[in-house]
């Protein structure tokens, strides 16, 4: 058997060890005992729309055609309403032939890696802080993956670390905000700065440069701050999308690809990226729910608990003295760990009952991350247990 991919199954994400734990933990201490801030699993639950129109599609006479098989790409509907939706929002000139479907962000990222990689020469770089399996995803194509050093100060993207590692066998970088552990969302200037760079590498090294933008927390934005649209800042960028966060369908597995018409030579990107699917076996995303998609595509969960909830964690952990950065969307809070050692630290928070995430795999030391997708209730009663935590470390 292929080693690598025993190494893999053996050993899981430290997000998903974690998540496990949790379970083990609250069947045996209860769940109002465990202080679970491991998964990104939302806790607000879908919009109406979506309830309501599976219950009318389980409701019609052809059932067979409900569940049956669509187009490789997608339904036409589908990827119609997408477009459309995208258009509305940002004055862009979209259309269905640009929107691929498929089963989430995770899928839409291998696919486009499996579309864009030539060679084992090629590299694709990731901005740390970085979500846990961009690693396996680039890796698993023959690619090398690269990681730009983290800006400890702002957490924005670090250009002159981009400059240095870029170079002629670079054939994309990977965005994701709002961000996957921190929690910033990347500013228009700090983004434009990165196409000014980008576009001088692309005449240089004479080929496309990628943008691979990863936003499935796109809508999950707090006071006012604006999630520029990288397309119409660069030119070469592919969306890989999932409606896992804005409306709440995380164990669904429904997103798309997006390659916009502003890209070089774009219809032929997506058809790489339809021919990457059909090897990688990706083809047809789930029926129901591209049907769902298509009459939901321009509706969202509601937000609002996730603000209450950043307020509330960040605020109380400041208070008990924790150094944290402020999160301008998605919903996880990154907390400077009281020790070098953030593993060591995961492990004396578990002493109180408090699941919490190391950095190391996102490619920074010494912080850990805070799902704060959950109860209220859980946040609140969780505060004394911080306070205990960090009396262990004043002593």
């Amino acid at each position: 058997m292929n080693k690598e991919m025993l190494n893999l199954g053996n050993n899981r994400s430290i997000i998903r060890e974690l998540f496990e734990f949790s379970k083990t933990q609250k069947s045996i201490l209860g769940a109002e005992n465990v202080f679970d801030f491991s998964i990104g699993n939302p806790s607000v639950e879908p919009n109406q729309c979506v309830k309501e129109l599976i219950l009318d599609l389980l409701k019609e006479n052809d059932q067979c055609q409900i569940h049956g098989y669509t187009s490789a790409q997608g339904d036409i509907e589908v990827r119609d309403a997408i477009a459309k939706d995208l258009n509305n929002r940002y004055k862009t000139n979209y259309d269905s032939s640009m929107v691929y479907m498929t089963c989430g962000a995770a899928a839409s990222l291998c696919i486009t890696f499996r579309a864009i990689v030539e060679s084992n020469e090629d590299e694709i770089l990731a901005i740390a802080p970085y979500f846990t399996e961009y690693k396996v995803f680039v890796s698993s194509t023959g690619a090398k993956f690269k990681v730009v050093p983290a800006d400890l100060k702002n957490f924005q993207i670090n250009i002159e670390e981009v400059e240095k590692l870029i170079n002629k066998n670079t054939k994309g970088i990977i965005i994701n905000s709002p961000n996957n552990p921190s929690g910033v969302i990347y500013s228009k200037e700090n983004l434009e700065k990165l196409s000014t760079l980008l576009l001088a590498k692309e005449k240089e090294f004479n080929h496309p440069i990628y943008i691979i933008c990863d936003e499935p927390y796109r809508e999950i934005a707090y006071d006012g701050i604006e999630v520029p649209h990288i397309p119409s800042i660069y030119h070469n960028t592919i969306i890989c999308y999932s409606y896992s966060k804005s409306l709440s369908l995380p164990g669904e597995r429904i997103g798309y690809i997006l390659t916009p018409n502003t890209m070089d030579d774009y219809k032929n990107v997506y058809a790489a990226c339809l021919g990457a699917g059909r090897a990688y076996g990706y083809v047809c995303a789930p029926s129901l729910f591209q049907k769902v998609i298509a009459k939901c595509a321009d509706k969202t969960s509601d937000m609002e608990a996730y603000k209450e909830n950043r307020d509330l964690l960040y605020n109380g952990l400041t208070k008990l003295g924790y150094e944290c950065v402020y999160p301008q969307g998605a919903f996880y809070l990154f907390m400077k760990s009281p020790e070098d050692d953030s593993f060591k630290f995961m492990e004396k928070a578990k002493k109180y009952n408090i699941v919490l995430v190391p950095s190391d795999s996102f490619g920074v030391k010494g912080y850990v991350r805070i799902a704060y997708c959950i109860s209220k209730d859980t946040i609140i009663n969780s505060m004394p247990q911080f306070k205990k935590l960090m009396e262990e470390y004043r002593k």
